[in-house]
């Protein structure tokens, strides 16, 4: 790839902001990185309410948490960052963190236990839509400041309702929630009683590596380096995050210098970047699965031989090869790869035979008709005319009922579906948040309105491996409870009216001098203080 010179430092950093200069012919400068992403899900920067894709990126890069991932070695889990250690009580219902000294707020300000406990308690008592991640343990907006509570000069002791496995609770603590936010930069910017929130949605206060310098909702972030960050100074300078919708736009800007990393290629451009001089492309196993789903109120759908058909009668492989290529693999279970628990087995292939034979067993040999809930969204659809196809060799008589995001999540939501198929992504990296969706249904009646368990919504009525569910989150013993969970997801691959298809693989592509970009894994976010160019 031929780069140029033409533009200085300062105008190529102006027209990443906003400029109407144009940004051809350009080549960023060495302590700079620019990503083009999309960035329109972007609410706010509040830890205690950022719950997007994008949100998630800054947050991981502006705040530390008490655990966190090492970015060079997620597989080895979370490790101490505010918090150098932790006891646990003999009752298994009280945690206590010792704060590690040094570490500094972009204001300057030190990090100390009030802060940590302040941060807790602003999580649970603004109740965002994160705020589930917290209260799950029994805290409310009523008693966390008692049973969060700095105990010592840089101690802070949790109590939980009762006990569970701690690495579910540090699992959790490594969520955007878990974010320590500046209590004394928070507290002089609250209005009305807000803690601070309306002020934090444009603006940050915390102690990692950057700090935010910009937004334009729609077009740009910008972060500058956190001047009082306590670790290694970050090589990039800046970090620049454009709003690029299109893909062919992004792929443009790779290939003339104009940006480092585009981050929302589709597979025909990731091609078309083969044998490109001076770019690479990244691939990275994510935690988002594809699935389709059977509402058990359908009579023909409860049937398990049915289930077995159509699970057999599924071209994994030839989708995942063909229009999906690069960007999903087969899998099969519902914890995705990379997870404490995860399963590789893959019980199911393309087999019609054996998904007639699975038929001819069922009291329904005659697959009567099935509409199939799919959003109008390009990958979607092209697995539901897939499913459409091999379904229909099967015998059935398979409609698509297509509608926008919201349409599609209503009939889920409210169990209107025959077949729904879509998309899922862990909510924080530890098995519960998967378990808990889809093989966990505490109240099984329409009344109930249990819409976030996916048991729920497919109207799969479980006591048994809910119990078992409900069992794995208090194990404490990790190989334990990483087996349990395999033998749950065993059991669920065998009988559930889930057909978990595809884990995400994440392709991003950019110039071949970046090094260390990490986009998150299954786990967490990208992390841009170890990346070089």
């Amino acid at each position: 790839m031929t780069t140029f010179r033409s533009l200085t430092a300062l105008a190529i950093g102006a027209a990443l902001l906003g400029s109407t200069a144009p940004l051809a012919l350009a080549e960023t400068p060495d302590n700079m990185l620019v990503i083009a992403n999309r960035i329109d899900d972007m609410k706010t920067f509040d830890p205690a309410e950022s719950f997007e894709f994008a949100g998630a990126d800054v947050s991981r890069n502006v705040y530390e948490k008490l655990v966190n991932f090492d970015p060079m070695d997620l597989d080895a889990g979370y490790e101490p960052q505010v918090a150098e250690s932790w006891e646990l009580s003999e009752d298994g219902k009280t945690i206590t963190f010792t704060i590690a000294e040094g570490h500094v707020f972009s204001s300057g300000n030190p990090v100390t236990a009030e802060d940590v406990a302040f941060s807790l308690h602003r999580a649970v008592k603004l109740n965002k839509t994160p705020s589930f991640i917290l209260t799950q343990f029994g805290f409310s907006p009523e008693n966390v400041e008692d049973r969060v509570k700095v105990t010592g000069e840089n101690t802070v002791e949790v109590t939980l309702d009762k006990e569970y496995a701690l690495s579910f609770v540090l699992n959790c603590l490594t969520a955007t929630i878990g974010g320590i936010v500046d209590k004394e930069t928070v507290m002089a910017n609250e209005v009305d009683g807000d803690m601070g929130n309306e002020w934090l949605r444009t603006n940050s206060a915390g102690s990692g590596p950057y700090k935010v310098a910009q937004w334009k909702p729609n077009e740009s972030v910008m972060l500058d380096l956190n001047p009082n960050y306590h670790g290694e100074t970050p090589p990039m300078e800046r970090v620049v995050v454009q709003h690029i919708q299109e893909s062919a736009t992004q792929r443009l800007m790779l290939e003339r210098g104009d940006i480092d990393i585009a981050r929302n290629l589709s597979p025909e451009d990731v091609a078309g970047l083969d044998g490109v001089e001076g770019v690479k492309v990244v691939d990275e196993l994510r935690g988002r699965l594809m699935y389709f789903s059977a509402n058990q109120k359908n009579e023909m759908l409860s049937d398990q031989k049915v289930l077995e058909a159509l699970k057999y009668a599924v071209d994994y492989e030839g989708m995942a090869n063909s229009f999906l290529k690069g960007q999903y693999t087969v899998h099969q279970a519902f914890l995705p790869l990379t997870f404490l628990g995860a399963l590789e087995e893959k019980p199911y292939s393309y087999d019609m035979d054996a998904a007639k034979a699975a038929l001819a067993e069922s009291g329904f040999p005659d697959c009567g008709p099935i509409k199939i809930s799919v959003r109008d969204a390009q990958d979607r659809m092209d697995i539901g005319q897939s499913l459409q196809n091999t379904w229909g060799q099967l015998g059935c008589d398979v409609e698509l009922v297509v509608g926008t995001g919201a349409q599609t999540l209503d009939r889920y939501r409210a169990r209107e579906h025959d077949i729904y198929l879509g998309a899922w992504g862990p909510d924080y990296p530890d098995p519960n948040t998967n378990a808990a969706t889809f093989a966990e249904n505490p109240d099984n009646s329409d009344e109930a309105g249990n819409t976030g368990y996916l048991a729920w919504r497919n109207a799969w009525d479980i006591p048994e491996m809910s119990q078992k569910t409900q069992a794995a989150v208090v194990e404490n013993d990790t190989e334990a409870r990483a087996e349990m969970y395999r033998e749950i997801q065993r059991e669920h691959q065998q009988r559930s009216p889930f057909g978990v298809m595809f884990q995400q693989i994440e392709q991003n592509a950019m110039d071949d001098d970046v090094e260390n970009f990490v986009a998150g894994g299954a786990t967490t976010a990208v992390s841009y203080w170890v990346i070089t160019k």
